[in-house]
């Protein structure tokens, strides 16, 4: 989490007042998700194969930031249902997305997850 805080930092300092959009994908999700949740510099999180059994209960009540989960149906390593009950426990705005097929590494489907967070940016 320290790593994501100093890129932040490193960010605002080099673009002062330029909102950021913290993505992460598997680790860097859970990580990216719980940082960005309460760093005021950060407008909105994009989740991709969130691994849920790493929060342990936590779903980042209070975090009131647009929210885009995006998940392989398949997914190997984080599997789907236990991240779909998850996300139900977070508080709007949110959204999910299930890559239908996918698995965790979202093989062969990438240019539908690079479309899928291009709509969520531009919505903001």
């Amino acid at each position: 989490m320290d790593d994501v805080r100093y890129a932040l930092d490193f960010l605002s300092h080099r673009y002062p007042g330029i909102p950021v959009i913290l993505a992460g994908f598997s680790f860097g999700a859970y990580v990216g998700l719980r940082v960005g949740a309460v760093d005021g510099r950060v407008r909105a999180l994009i989740g991709l194969g969130v691994p849920a059994r790493s929060f342990n209960g936590d779903t980042l009540q209070g975090c009131t930031k647009p929210k885009l989960i995006i998940h392989g149906s398949r997914d190997e390593i984080a599997p789907y249902p236990l991240t779909a009950r998850w996300f139900e426990q977070l508080p709007a705005p949110k959204t999910m997305i299930a890559v239908e097929g996918a698995d965790h590494f979202f093989q062969g489907r990438l240019d539908e997850v690079q479309t899928i967070i291009a709509s969520f940016v531009q919505t903001l």
